[in-house]
């Protein structure tokens, strides 16, 4: 009898003690991974092929993707896309003539707020994973886009982030900051390694949650 009663005693233990490793483990895990890095080292592309791997596990990945719009080769401006609908929006441009302007560009702030802000609010209700490429100086002039970046923040659900490596912003300062952040440096020698890399720990992030 008593040999039983040790048995079971070890096997209640044993499941005490994995399920307390587990939710150790899912606690180190960070909730929301940024990338980072100088213009054109390949961000975007990183977000693209991580979310392909989300993706192929079944998961929803909604949110936005903004890259760089070119007209005979040369850069006119940049354009955003909507993963849940593949709208897409021009957000800024050399043939704006209104808007905040950026260097050459004049920054759409209509398309920022009907396109930006309203895929990542869409995101929260309708996907298992935010993105958000990206947040940068043209995208902090919106209102809107920022009370949207803030709601998906404080959802509670995954996301996989751009940031601009130098803009100091209180928005980007306050996520860099966080307990719930991990960050990342795009560079010529991880960026191929990247997308496995943080897909993994979001798709476990989210087998975890």
């Amino acid at each position: 009898m008593n040999s039983v009663v040790e048995t079971l005693f070890r096997i209640v233990v044993t499941k005490y003690l994995l399920l307390t490793f587990f939710h150790v483990i899912m606690r180190q895990l960070k909730r929301m991974l940024l990338l980072t890095g100088s213009p054109g080292i390949g961000k975007t592309t990183v977000v693209t092929r991580t979310v392909a791997l989300i993706k192929t596990h079944g998961y929803i990945v909604h949110g936005i993707i903004s890259k760089e719009k070119r007209v005979k080769g040369q850069r006119e401006g940049f354009e955003l896309t909507d993963l849940a609908t593949e709208a897409r929006a021009t957000i800024a441009s050399t043939r704006l003539r209104t808007g905040p302007r950026i260097g050459r560009y004049h920054v759409n702030l209509k398309d920022l707020a009907n396109v930006g802000a309203n895929a990542l609010l869409s995101a929260i209700e309708n996907s298992d994973v935010i993105v958000c490429d990206e947040i940068g100086p043209m995208e902090i002039f919106s209102p809107e886009f920022k009370r949207a970046v803030r709601a998906v923040i404080s959802s509670g659900k995954p996301l996989l982030g751009v940031v601009h490596w130098r803009l100091r912003d209180d928005l980007i300062d306050e996520l860099k900051s966080s307990s719930e952040v991990e960050l990342f440096e795009v560079s010529v020698e991880n960026r191929d390694d990247l997308p496995g890399t943080v897909a993994e720990k979001l798709i476990s992030k989210l087998k975890g949650s």
